[in-house]
């Protein structure tokens, strides 16, 4: 009897405990979820203010793209009229240039035609100048007389003076003392001085190089060094001073230089 009650009690007591344990299980499993449910709902609530705070950024946003939208509108369409504004001038800078080039171009070429045009007659009036100045030289015999003996500069003549043959660089005119010897052509007379072979000796220059030169003179009176002659021009008279022709008749000496160089009178002699 004491067994069985004690069973009862013992199985009493389990019962209770088993109870108390699975009330205490349900209790902390509806803690757990009330407590998901409020984390849950306050989650919930913040989502739903953050997409209201979305919604009104958003909002925002396509405000704020509308006026920037608008702005960019605004400035593509004054960079657009600006464009072509500036391609309006740019145009008619270019045509102003292209106008003003070709203007210059113009007035380049009338210039350098102009240039050309006075280089051509610069020229030619200089060679008309050089060519009326440069007047071909035609010398004439200094005095009248025959040519007693004629020039030899590659072949020996005789000297009765010097009893010897040997050459001869110039012409001898016959002429009688006191004959007034004229000059050959124009020209500048360069020296009068007494040579030790021909004597009083008068040298005139011409153009061209060429120089004319008087020897066996007795006077040179009628000229001075430095002094321009005209073609026949008096310059002195014939004498006999020359001391390598002085067993020769009274004559003059007469030689023409050119570059220096004596040549044959009789070629040039007109």
């Amino acid at each position: 009897m004491r067994r069985e009650n004690r069973r009862k009690n013992s199985h009493s007591k389990m019962t209770t405990d088993k109870i108390i344990l699975y009330a205490g299980i349900g209790v902390a499993i509806l803690a757990v979820v009330v407590f998901a449910l409020f984390m849950y709902s306050k989650n919930l609530s913040d989502d739903m203010k953050n997409s209201s705070m979305s919604l009104e950024q958003m909002a925002n946003m396509a405000n704020n793209n509308t006026v920037n939208t608008e702005s960019a509108s605004t400035e593509i369409g004054k960079s657009v009229e600006e464009s072509a504004n500036e391609l309006k001038e740019t145009n008619t800078t270019n045509s102003m240039n292209t106008t003003n080039s070709a203007s210059n171009q113009t007035t380049n070429n009338t210039t350098n035609t102009n240039k050309t045009n006075n280089t051509a007659n610069t020229t030619t009036n200089t060679n008309t100048t050089n060519a009326e100045t440069k007047k071909e030289l035609s010398f004439e015999k200094p005095v009248e007389g025959e040519i007693m003996r004629e020039y030899a500069k590659d072949n020996l003549i005789y000297s009765a003076t010097l009893a010897e043959w040997t050459t001869h660089t110039g012409i001898d005119i016959k002429a009688d003392k006191t004959t007034v010897v004229k000059a050959a052509e124009a020209g500048t007379v360069k020296s009068i001085k007494n040579d030790p072979r021909y004597g009083l000796t008068i040298v005139i220059e011409h153009e061209d190089n060429f120089q004319t030169v008087y020897a066996n003179l007795l006077t040179s009176e009628f000229v001075v060094e430095g002094e321009k002659v005209e073609k026949g021009q008096s310059i002195g008279t014939v004498g006999n001073t020359a001391v390598f022709e002085i067993a020769d008749e009274p004559h003059l000496h007469f030689e023409i230089l050119k570059d220096s160089l004596p040549v044959d009178p009789s070629i040039y002699i007109k």
